[in-house]
């Protein structure tokens, strides 16, 4: 069994991958700099989870942690979003980049305890979907148009260096959008109130109705890091790899939640424009490491809602 640190390890995603690491009788580290246990709880592993505060930016801090916990296996996920970095532009390059340094300078230092470290790159390395023709997949243009794109394309680029000069054992994934219970922030956090709010039997408003979003059940995403950290070397033939879900509008989704949720009502209007709009070749990571997404758009729709209206004592569907 693996001791797994997961930086980022008390936030949305990275409960859920603390919670498919416990759940398969693994060790779980979760190291943050704000560690709150609300998510852990829910996901009923908060009592099985080892909260370690820390500092991802403070390199010993990281080294202490890695050591006194005996880490074999690191899963890096500690960020500054979208947002975030574009508001904060320097702290962006401390966190994003500053900290995956010191994530895989741990990772140098430990050779002989640290196994894999397995790391959030981000689908915003690529270039506007404009450049692209059809599915995108890991040999296309990196060409990032926000901060926080950029960054993660710097991280891929030093990661390439630790394992071809100090042979680190790196694998970084590239998801899209995340969506499923207890997400309250980042620049895609609206798409939670999409499916919350007629949860709960209240009507909402949403713009960018004829625009695709690549919907990524979070439970999913856990999965593929957790596959990222624990697949043999010897199956592995890419640095980084895409990871997606079901690619679908907003009107598709919002039809969606209204035909799950008994009198939904959603008004979706097409103005707007959004980013997030490549759609991913992920051919690489289901062969060398048998990923195929659990939760297709209805699936993952339903068991959010189901999750929300248990939470809130309404009525199951």
């Amino acid at each position: 069994m693996a001791t797994v640190l997961i930086t980022g390890g008390t936030g949305f995603i990275g409960s859920y991958v603390g919670a498919t690491f416990e759940q398969e009788g693994h060790d779980v580290v979760a190291f943050d700099v704000s560690p709150g246990q609300e998510i852990l709880d829910r996901l009923g592993i908060g009592d099985a989870v080892t909260i370690r505060r820390g500092d991802v930016t403070d390199p010993t801090a990281v080294l202490r942690a890695v050591r006194e916990t005996d880490t074999t296996h690191i899963v890096h996920l500690a960020s500054l979003l979208t947002n975030g970095a574009q508001k904060n532009p320097r702290l962006a390059q401390e966190v994003n980049i500053g900290g995956t340094n010191a994530v895989f300078e741990a990772a140098r230092i430990c050779d002989a305890q640290i196994e894999r470290v397995a790391w959030a790159s981000s689908a915003a390395v690529y270039a506007p979907p404009d450049r692209y023709d059809g599915w995108v997949d890991e040999d296309a243009l990196i060409y990032p148009d926000t901060l926080y794109g950029a960054t993660k394309a710097y991280n891929e680029h030093q990661a390439r260096l630790y394992s071809s000069e100090y042979g680190c054992s790196l694998v970084g994934l590239r998801p899209t959008v995340a969506y499923g219970p207890y997400r309250e922030t980042g620049g895609s956090a609206f798409l939670t109130e999409l499916i919350e709010r007629p949860a709960l039997d209240e009507s909402f408003s949403v713009e960018y109705g004829d625009q695709i979003i690549d919907w990524q059940y979070v439970k999913d995403i856990a999965t593929a890091f957790r596959l990222a950290t624990l697949t043999d070397e010897s199956e592995l033939t890419q640095a980084v790899y895409n990871v997606r879900g079901e690619c679908a509008t907003i009107r598709t989704a919002a039809e969606m939640v209204e035909s799950i949720v008994p009198n939904a009502t959603i008004e979706v209007s097409d103005s707007g424009e959004l980013p997030w709009t490549q759609q991913l070749d992920m051919s690489a990571i289901q062969n060398d490491m048998g990923y195929e997404p659990a939760y297709d758009l209805e699936a993952g729709i339903t068991a959010y809602v189901s999750v929300l209206r248990e939470q809130h004592g309404l009525d199951p569907l």
